[in-house]
């Protein structure tokens, strides 16, 4: 039987990781298969969607700045992709192209693994309004949060937002936070703040309830001023690495016909990965 090809393609692309958890995967399930990194500028993004078929691919993920390109190129769209307005995973089925989008699946899997019960936890606090955002919010709705206030510096780009959302969705300018912040359960940080160069902190946890929970989507590094601060406080924080790993799942599945499992070993891997570069 031929060998299953799958790829993750963005412009540029060679800082992406998913080549590594994904080949992790395949020699831990024996599998014949391949997943490479394929750089695609913007203007070559829809031929190259045409030849996935001719060229062997049973599908792969997007990444900047293709998602949306994606959203309207495909054949079909699963619920996730329809609701974020993204998709970051491609498949063959009943030879149409579909998209869906993982990185809400991502996001609750990660908390589930590092804060059980997180759903629970009152209202939530969501910084940023990108793209990151709308998986982020569509994850709390699935999970029954019904408090979700969005912060953002340009409040029009959070209305936006808590209309496509619709009810228990807020939008509130960034002087607010500090206000927003007294009887949530969970901030989440969807901006760049906090990346290597970028150090800024993005809200200060101090106003904090003492059982809120703080996760950052950020992952290098890996504990973000956001998540040092709110550790310091003595609140349970979460890092953005598990997102990466658990969004990577569901493709997997689709692809190779094994649902993979996100181990310490591979957390390990990708953060000596991370250190060395």
């Amino acid at each position: 039987m031929a060998e299953k090809r799958a790829f993750v393609t963005g412009h540029p692309i060679a800082h992406s990781r998913s080549p590594k958890i994904h080949g992790h995967w395949l020699a831990r399930y024996g599998i014949d298969g391949s997943y490479r990194a394929i750089d695609v500028a913007p203007d070559d993004f829809a031929a190259f969607l045409n030849g996935l078929r001719d060229n062997g691919f049973q599908g792969g993920n997007v990444t900047i700045p293709h998602k949306e390109a994606a959203f309207a190129l495909v054949e079909r769209r699963d619920e996730a992709a329809e609701a974020i307005g993204a998709v970051n995973t491609l498949w063959f089925e009943d030879g149409k192209l579909w998209g869906g989008n993982t990185d809400a699946h991502g996001f609750a899997a990660n908390l589930d693994d590092y804060a059980p019960g997180w759903a629970a936890n009152g209202p939530a606090v969501v910084l940023g309004a990108g793209g990151a955002s709308r998986a982020v919010i569509h994850a709390l709705k699935e999970r029954g949060v019904g408090d979700i206030r969005i912060v953002n510096r340009t409040l029009a780009r959070a209305e936006e937002l808590s209309h496509r959302f619709g009810a228990g969705v807020s939008a509130h300018r960034a002087d607010a936070v500090g206000d927003l912040l007294a009887d949530a359960g969970l901030l989440v940080n969807t901006t760049a703040l906090g990346m290597h160069g970028n150090e800024g902190l993005s809200a200060d946890p101090a106003g904090l309830p003492d059982h809120a929970i703080v996760t950052d989507i950020v992952y290098v590094p890996l504990e973000t001023p956001l998540l040092a601060a709110a550790r310091g406080r003595g609140l349970w924080t979460v890092d953005g690495l598990g997102m990466l790993l658990h969004q990577a799942v569901p493709g997997f599945e689709r692809w190779f016909g094994t649902r993979p499992e996100v181990t310490a070993e591979l957390r390990r891997m990708i953060i000596a990965d991370i250190e060395a570069h």
